[in-house]
């Protein structure tokens, strides 16, 4: 949630597709190099299936310490 291009990166949108949030950007305009998404399959008690979906990393991932907060003021940081 620190990186420079979470709310700009085409790889982020998408995994926000696959939890049904509200998007950071509309149109995210930057592709990063090389990204790995972790997949995650749960069988939950009630035999349901949960699918989460993580960016784990990436070659172009810049640091910008409080990044998720800005776009996102007051909300719970994902995890």
């Amino acid at each position: 949630m620190n990186c420079h291009w979470v709310n700009r990166c085409k790889t982020y949108h998408s995994v926000e597709k696959q939890h049904g949030v509200e998007h950071l950007s509309s149109n995210p305009d930057f592709q990063g190099n090389n990204p790995s998404i972790h997949i995650i399959v749960k069988e939950q008690s009630n035999a349901d299936i949960e699918i989460e979906w993580d960016v784990r990393k990436c070659e172009s991932f810049l640091e910008e310490q409080g990044k998720w907060l800005q776009l996102r003021p007051g909300e719970r940081i994902p995890s």
